[in-house]
């Protein structure tokens, strides 16, 4: 069984905590591998790395700085297979899906490489004669990314390889479920040059090593990807020295399904943004809004289409749709909101339990409920499992409504063939993203950012890059 140690300035070494974080195998509840337990010492000593290797780091052209990402990118697809297995295993997310996940981090830090020619300032028209203004773009600093279980070792790139182009140096606090990609991955890009302390890995407890990484003076912003509560403790921690924070929180996205939809390509959508990872994303559909005239129709068409969905060991499974919650606590949880909603009066058309194959593992069936109140728990909370609850509508201005009627802001989706429909839908909703006539699944080059609970700020593309940049004005006088 394999242990990882913490990656500090350029070295693995054992934090002195006594205590190790064991990770399961989802789908087996087998032990696979430990991790040292990180300290706040660790903490602090990856912080300090990261800040004196800071200033040699920002002096390299923007150019040789996007040479090391490009390596990072040839490392992962030289170890592509291995680390998606590595992933599949300590995760339970199904091979496939594990593979697309490892194949666009590499993507990711390729696109990140290629904005080091197009980090761009200003010049400004000054009131004054004899005078420019210039507008410069420089790092913060020190950047902490914390990493959430769903999507790893894809949110690690995010937060590495945008802070690393524009010049920051990186700590990174793997999430204590699925830490075991990235610290492959720490190990495997430890002989491509990367000066000592430019980019460090410390595992461990949120409320001792996130917390004192939040808190700490040294760290110029804090990049989250976490649940509600995680940001609101973020947010506290970093109060003290008003460090920057750039936080995705949780979703409860609507899929709005209008009467002249395409109806089978609403179900397809509406299905996949759903049981992707078995419902474990932050972006996927989590209540459907059917117009009343086709609601009859397209709940037993869903109901077919989630009864007819594979669950597989993530590894074995090479065709399965999903697999395995990532953990005991996750299914609980699931579990309780649905028996919750059924109290309520909710009448589940399929699943509502777990899988009756499985004697290990942490399995849920997909599941579709109707005869929900807008008010309900299932409906306002977010669920993330496969769990999807279907109410109807009258008018688009009703299921905007209704839509908007939550305390989350990520992502929606509308289904029309009407071009008017669109319009007032993508106008109206109150998300940060909104998917017209397909999946619920953002690319690289957009901006991933939530409104209301679901988060301050954003990553990927041009906007994600800048999170990691202070503006500084230059009023340069002349005679």
């Amino acid at each position: 069984m394999k242990h990882y140690k913490q990656y500090i300035n350029g070295q693995f070494v054992d934090s002195k905590a006594t205590s190790v974080i064991k990770i399961l195998n989802p789908c087996t509840e087998e032990v696979i591998s430990t991790i040292s337990s990180g300290t706040i010492e660790d903490a602090n000593n990856a912080l300090q790395a990261a800040k004196d290797s800071q200033p040699a780091w920002e002096a390299l052209p923007a150019i040789q700085r996007a040479a090391f990402l490009h390596k990072m990118a040839d490392v992962i697809r030289e170890n592509r297979v291995f680390l998606a297995e590595t992933l599949s295993k300590e995760q339970a997310k199904v091979i496939g899906l594990a593979q697309v996940e490892i194949d666009v981090t590499a993507d990711y830090f390729d696109y990140n490489a290629g904005w080091a020619r197009r980090i761009e300032g200003e010049i400004i028209q000054s009131d004054r004669e004899k005078e420019h203004i210039y507008l410069h773009k420089v790092p913060i600093g020190v950047a902490v990314g914390i990493c959430p279980w769903n999507f790893p070792f894809f949110v690690m790139a995010r937060k590495v390889a945008a802070s690393l182009i524009t010049g920051n140096t990186c700590v990174i606090k793997p999430s204590s479920e699925a830490p075991n990609t990235i610290m492959e991955f720490a190990e495997l890009i430890q002989n491509i040059g990367l000066a000592d302390g430019v980019l460090n890995f410390v595992c461990g407890a949120g409320r001792t090593v996130g917390n004192a990484l939040s808190k700490s003076p040294i760290t110029g912003i804090i990049s989250l990807t976490g649940s509600v509560s995680a940001g609101q403790q973020i947010i506290s921690a970093a109060a003290e020295n008003i460090t920057k924070v750039s936080l995705e929180l949780g979703g409860k996205a609507p899929a709005i399904v209008c009467a002249d939809a395409n109806m089978e390509l609403a179900l397809n959508s509406i299905v996949s943004s759903k049981v992707i990872f078995s419902g474990q994303v932050c972006n996927c559909a989590e209540r459907v809004y059917v117009e009343d005239s086709i609601y009859d129709e397209f709940v037993e068409k869903l109901t077919k289409k989630m009864s007819e969905v594979t669950i597989e060991d993530a590894l074995t499974g090479v065709n399965a749709d999903m697999s395995s919650l990532v953990s005991k606590s996750q299914i609980d949880k699931i579990s309780e909101m649905v028996e919750f909603a059924k109290k309520e009066g909710a009448e589940v058309l399929v699943g509502g339990k777990r899988p009756e194959q499985f004697d290990r593992g942490y399995f849920y069936e997909p599941t579709v409920l109707t005869n929900c109140s807008q008010d309900s728990q299932i409906i306002q909370e977010e669920v993330f499992g496969p769990v999807l609850p279907v109410m109807k509508f009258s008018t688009l201005d009703e299921a905007i409504a209704l839509s908007n009627d939550c305390q989350y802001g990520l992502t929606s989706s509308v289904f029309s063939e009407n071009y008017n429909n669109i319009m007032r839908a993508t106008n109206g909703l109150h998300f940060g993203e909104t998917y017209v006539n397909r999946e619920h699944f953002e690319a690289i080059q957009g901006f991933h950012a939530g409104w209301k609970k679901s988060g301050v700020g954003g990553a990927d593309g041009k906007h994600g890059m800048e999170e990691y940049l202070h503006t500084r004005v230059v009023y340069a006088k002349y005679y």
